[in-house]
């Protein structure tokens, strides 16, 4: 994905909870601004399946912006509130499931970023 792409994306944004507050590293903070104990692998875990999650949805939400609706039953607003629940759902079984493995990656790197310190 380019830079010029990522800069006109105009898709669902981040929620406000999941962004860290200023200074969250240096506070021990994870991404939803919930107190963790460095080097504690359960909660570096949850944080990069979430994070994997919200990447997978994100990319989701993209891939799915090229197919057209289902002009028999679909449409309207109701089908507009559910697609991006219905994608966030998707994003997040792709996560539980590892196929990707992003979220090990982001484990170990996390990890090894505590143990730096």
């Amino acid at each position: 994905m380019s830079a010029s792409a990522l800069g006109s994306y105009s898709g669902p944004s981040l929620p406000q909870a999941a962004l860290p507050p200023p200074g969250a590293a240096a506070s021990g903070n994870n991404a939803a601004g919930m107190k963790m104990k460095a080097g504690d692998p359960a909660s570096v875990k949850k944080t990069a399946q979430d994070f994997e999650s919200f990447f997978l949805t994100q990319s989701f939400e993209t891939m799915f912006e090229g197919i057209g609706k289902d002009t028999l039953l679909g449409g309207g607003n109701g089908e507009q509130v559910f697609h991006s629940l219905l994608v966030q759902e998707y994003g997040k079984i792709a996560s539980q499931t590892g196929s990707l493995g992003l979220a090990d990656t982001i484990q170990r790197e996390m990890m090894h970023l505590q143990e730096v310190r």
